[in-house]
């Protein structure tokens, strides 16, 4: 006998959006994204920083409009904000100056109900998020844990149909964050919110596995559904269970994969120039490389595990392990990453000697560094301006992953000895005491 099909909340069809550059050119953060959310259904938008998923939340939430498709919520065009929608955001989004009362009674405004009502509501809303007797408190006396929960009961005062979740646990402490996550999983499992489906952006990878039914993991540049990912495990979930660590795993090889296929493209344009580097410290890449040699590692780790032991998230770990790869101090395949023999010499070295070693591969392969150190030789006065480099830059990648790259860049440069670089006149100059 075949299931039946549960009603679509919302569906986006071939949604498309783009920002006007300084310039006026578009810059597109959305590429031809079509999803649906049925009745009964987790959805998780997982990505790092840059896929667009906040943009596609607020799409979906009627917040701004798609530069092309379509967005349909409960078969019909949504044109804006819709009654039945409601929103949890990263910031609490509290106003200081109201009780917790009256905080979760403006999630009422818009239905015009009696105030005996709104009194009624709101009350039921602080008793099921776990806040009784805190109603005449103000925020500044709440943790922000309590806060975000004012934030919860906000969006569900109003019964809405969809519930859109934007990173709601990202701004609190790790044990904070997961009696929330649990809480809300409690009352979702055993039906007590009135809410029908949610759709939650994340870039914590153990979070959408332990809280979807469903995953999408976004690609960048612009972004796109990169991987659909069912998780059909039975709540609530077990984190020590095989199947669980057997969707990680799968996700961050998807994650991996991916970037280093964009590692290898870009290192294709325009002689290597262009390759986009993320702000990453030599601290964090020192600290990784000593955690990754050491046991229990001894130098190979699947991403999922030491990502799961530092406490790390997508926006933790996938910089650092992309630095290690572009820098060849690490290789990343399928989901692991494993140590080079300059990535276990760099670990095993003194300060002096990882500074000669880390000039040696960052002079190799980041070719900006290289073209940085070449133009500034061949000038007379022995300096170039940021802005030709800037602009250099910019022919390939957009303004943001320009200023990133350069920074990372100067960054590095510094700690190599390599150059220096004055903020105040925005100069790179020849570098006076060498190591």
């Amino acid at each position: 006998m075949a299931t039946e099909k549960r009603p679509a909340i919302i569906e986006l069809h071939n949604v498309c959006k783009a920002f006007a550059k300084p310039s006026g050119e578009p810059l597109p953060v959305l590429d031809d994204i079509s999803i649906s959310i049925t009745e009964g259904e987790i959805l998780g938008l997982l990505g790092r920083s840059g896929s667009g998923k906040s943009t596609l939340l607020r799409i979906a939430g009627g917040l701004i409009q798609p530069t092309s498709g379509a967005v349909l919520y409960r078969g019909m065009p949504l044109a804006g904000p819709a009654e039945g929608v409601a929103v949890v955001f990263q910031t609490f989004a509290l106003y200081p100056w109201l009780t917790v009362l009256d905080n979760v009674e403006l999630g009422l405004d818009a239905l015009r109900l009696s105030a005996a009502e709104e009194r009624r509501r709101a009350m039921a809303a602080i008793d099921l998020i776990g806040l009784d007797g805190f109603q005449s408190a103000y925020p500044r006396e709440l943790s922000g844990g309590m806060r975000q929960r004012v934030g919860f009961a906000r969006a569900i005062v109003a019964d809405p149909t969809l519930l859109l979740m934007d990173e709601p646990f990202s701004a609190l402490d790790v044990l904070t964050a997961e009696t929330l996550r649990t809480d809300f999983l409690d009352l979702w499992i055993a039906h007590k919110l009135p809410t029908k489906a949610v759709l939650l952006v994340t870039h914590n990878i153990e979070e959408a596995v332990a809280m979807c039914d469903r995953i999408l993991v976004l690609g960048s540049d612009p972004g796109h559904i990169a991987a659909e990912m069912p998780v059909s495990l039975p709540q609530p979930r077990n984190r020590l269970d095989a199947g669980f660590h057997a969707i990680l795993d799968e996700i961050y090889a998807i994650l991996t994969s991916r970037m280093t296929a964009a590692i290898g493209a870009q290192s294709r344009i325009h002689g290597g120039l262009a390759q986009s580097l993320r702000p990453v410290s030599l601290d964090r890449i020192g600290g990784f490389l000593e955690t990754l040699a050491a046991p229990p590692y001894e130098g190979h780790a699947e991403l999922a595990k030491i990502a799961g032991s530092l406490a790390f998230e997508i926006n933790d770990i996938f910089p650092i392990a992309a630095a290690l790869h572009i820098l060849e101090f690490a290789e990343l395949k399928d989901g692991s990453v494993a140590l080079t023999a300059a990535g276990r010499l760099f670990a095993d070295s003194d300060t002096d000697e990882r500074k000669r070693l880390f000039r040696e591969h960052f002079l190799r392969f980041v070719p900006l560094a290289a073209h940085i150190c070449q133009v500034i030789a061949e000038r007379e006065d022995h300096q170039a301006p940021r802005e030709r480099f800037e602009l250099e830059l910019q022919d390939h990648l957009n303004q943001n992953e320009a200023a990133s790259t350069l920074q990372t860049v100067i960054n590095w440069g510094r700690y190599a000895e390599l150059f220096t670089y004055d903020e105040r006149t925005r100069t790179f100059s020849t570098q006076q005491t060498q190591s």
